[in-house]
């Protein structure tokens, strides 16, 4: 089972909140997932706060980078914003 870190569509029509996931890569988009590890807001909390919301559990996504999983071209901006990549990444030459 191939596992990737990918974002699943939630919230409402014209308004995405998004869930970084661990899934089967063979799943559908907003079908069965292993894990969520963080959640995205691309338009922000609010009116009040307009700015890109990232929240991601670094020690999660760690735990999946480690075992396999391959993050989606998005997923990898968003974890590296968030700076799991680079936890990973010194996880990874010790």
């Amino acid at each position: 089972m191939a596992v990737k870190l990918r974002l699943v569509r939630m919230g409402k029509k014209k308004q995405p909140t998004y869930r970084v996931v661990a899934a089967d890569g063979r799943a559908p988009r907003d079908g069965r997932f292993l894990e969520i590890v963080g959640t995205y807001a691309p338009r922000g909390a609010s009116r009040a706060e307009p700015d890109a919301v990232v929240k991601i559990d670094n020690a999660k996504a760690v735990k999946w980078l480690s075992q396999g999983a391959q993050p989606t071209e998005r997923v990898g901006k968003l974890l590296r914003a968030s700076g799991a990549w680079d936890e990973y990444a010194a996880a990874k030459a010790k």
